[in-house]
């Protein structure tokens, strides 16, 4: 299916950063700063999505909502809160369009999924336009629209979603279409919900949107206020927080990467993947990140979800864990290509599914077993069965840790001998033998002890090239890798052991652009896959928190307010920046987020 593209002044895309997110712990919506919705997955993160305009500006579908006399533009969210504010200054008035979606209300309330769109005239006057052109699977299965009164019902196979306004629209095709105009004072509703089975189409009008947006703003407040954090980047911390909420599934704890596919990350190329799922890594670093802040309910769902979904199971090729899941636990996500879809700004292939979910990365089981180290610390002591399942992960790492894998980047170029992926065993067994001491739990310590011990002393060989003066990528290898600056953090080597300020010092003279960071030169290490990206943003991150451990504060404060003017224009990160300083990626992506929360802990606390 075809259609127009969005009206925005000759763009056919707007850049990734200049998007907003709004969201109710189902899936998420991303606002255009020119009021357009370009991605919109429903019922769930990893449904198909109904607007897609992001990834094709004719296919996609969109959800147009804006001023219709030349207007400027601004961004912002009503503090401390996920409601998005886009503002349109004209010649006659000013106005502002209210994005949210109403947080919880009951199971009935949740199944709607209910987006709205709350135009308000707030100087003078304003005519404003709407098309609502949803394009169901992707752009890939037609639909019927029907309107009747103030409602216009979209209809296809499988799917019924409702649109409600309290100003006249008509049928335009697939589509439909308003014009209106508002003095100051005067206010119009818009409301999509998905329907069918029980829940009917409801008219929104303007008293109850002004009711559902009093209490979406009441529910983020009252979550944001359990954060413990009082240091000196508050604003942008506790920005990333409720990014990392937005993230979360509630049905199940699950935490998803980034709530969107395919975004480049390099216009053009195609390194371009689906993070809709839940990676047992980014998960986990996520409850460290939350737990630092005092958020432990999100730990204890996602601590569910691991003990529901991805406890040791009969064991694949990959090990009794896969690296990813589906936010229902489902382990198949088969990946395919949708051709019929240009790609943001033309930057094919479009993915669904991840066939990274069956490669063999050996650093997952410490990311998860340190985050189960930290709940049972932080939070609650974990239950007697999930202890036996730490124990079952921990003897499969000691039998396993020294086989070659693909790593923490996915590397689609072969299994290598990677330092990050034996780091990590070390820590999968370091932290169990720590809550085995801490609590008296039944473990087999002289096992886990000496193969600690022997991963130890691999690293510190054989992971360590004399000739760089630095740790290196993979054994046996000189190639550079941004991923050995967890060595410090994960307190496997003194941040001020002189082989690791070597390998600091190597890393910033060989990976480091203005306080961004490169994962590694594709060029020295291949990866399989064409092109080149951008810097690594949890990178940067992780390079200001070894700066500090290392006792370069100065240098690490100015890093980390460095890394801060990358962010886009609400305080937001996609996965990479390009060298000319744009967002690249999926976004918001979880990884960057965690990582800005962890480097501000520490900073603050290093600068007192």
């Amino acid at each position: 299916m075809g259609g127009a593209a969005p009206d925005r002044g000759g763009r056919r895309y707007v850049p990734i950063a200049e998007h907003g997110l709004i969201g109710d712990l189902r899936s998420v919506a991303l606002v255009g700063t020119d009021g357009t919705i370009d991605w919109y997955c429903c019922p769930a993160f990893d449904a198909p999505s109904v607007f897609a305009s992001i990834l094709d500006a004719e296919r996609g579908g969109c959800f147009e909502l804006a001023a219709s006399v030349q207007a400027r533009t601004k961004q912002f969210y009503f503090p401390d809160t996920n409601v998005l504010i886009t503002r349109f200054f004209t010649e006659d008035g000013v106005g502002e369009v209210q994005d949210f979606m109403p947080v919880g209300g009951g199971a009935a309330e949740a199944e709607r999924h209910r987006l709205i769109r709350r135009v308000v005239c707030v100087r003078g006057s304003i005519p404003f336009r709407t098309r609502v052109a949803p394009r169901f699977d992707y752009g890939s299965l037609p639909h019927t629209v029907r309107l009747a009164g103030d409602t216009a019902v979209f209809e296809t196979e499988g799917m019924t979603l409702a649109l409600t306004a309290t100003v006249p629209m008509e049928a335009d095709g697939p589509d439909v279409r308003g014009d209106f105009k508002l003095t100051e004072g005067e206010t119009a509703v818009f409301a999509l919900d998905k329907v069918g089975g029980e829940v009917t189409p409801r008219r929104c009008a303007r008293t109850e949107a002004e009711e559902q947006f009093a209490a979406t703003v009441a529910y983020w407040r009252r979550w944001l206020s359990a954060s413990r954090y009082k240091g000196r980047w508050r604003e942008m911390v506790h920005r990333s927080a409720l990014t990392l909420k937005l993230l979360t599934y509630a049905p199940t704890g699950a935490i998803v990467a980034a709530p969107t596919t395919s975004l480049p990350e390099e216009l053009g190329g195609e390194r371009n993947w689906d993070y809709r799922y839940v990676w047992v890594r980014d998960a986990a670093f996520c409850v460290y990140a939350l737990l630092r802040l005092g958020f432990t309910g999100e730990a204890e769902a996602f601590m569910d979800f691991v003990t529901r979904h991805i406890s040791p199971g009969e064991g694949k090729v990959s090990g009794p864990l896969q690296i990813m899941y589906g936010i229902d636990g489902r382990t198949d996500l088969p990946e395919r290509t949708l051709g019929h879809l240009e790609g943001h700004h033309g930057s094919a292939p479009v993915r669904v599914g991840n066939a990274a979910a069956d490669q063999l990365q050996l650093d997952i089981y410490g990311a998860l077993i340190d985050s189960i180290y930290l709940y049972d610390k932080w939070a609650k002591p974990i239950s007697s069965g999930h202890w036996d399942d730490v124990c079952a992960l921990v003897g499969w790492v000691c039998a396993h840790w020294d086989q070659p894998d693909e790593g923490i980047w996915e590397t689609r170029g072969g299994r290598r001998n990677f330092l990050y992926s034996r780091l990590m065993c070390w820590v999968a067994i370091e932290r169990a033998i720590r809550m085995a001491n801490r609590r008296g739990l039944p473990a087999d310590l002289p096992r886990w002890r000496e193969c600690r011990d022997t991963i130890y002393r691999r690293i510190m060989s054989r992971g360590w090239s004399e000739e760089r003066r630095a740790f290196v990528q993979h054994e046996d290898g000189d190639v550079l890798d941004a991923a050995v600056l967890m060595m410090p953090l994960t307190k496997f080597i003194a941040p001020t052991d002189p082989k690791w300020l070597s390998t600091l010092d190597a890393l910033t003279e060989e990976l480091v652009s203005d306080s961004l960071v490169y994962r590694y030169d594709p060029r020295s290490s291949p990866d399989g896959l064409r092109g080149a990206e951008g810097t690594f943003s949890i990178c940067s991150f992780w390079y200001v928190e070894a700066m500090v451990h290392a006792g370069r504060v100065d240098e690490a404060r100015l890093a980390f307010e460095k890394m801060l003017t990358y962010a886009n224009h609400l305080g937001l990160f996609a996965e990479e920046i390009s060298h000319t300083g744009e967002q690249q990626g999926n976004f918001p992506q979880a990884f960057t987020h965690l990582a800005l929360i962890s480097a501000a802990f520490n900073l603050d606390r290093a600068l007192g």
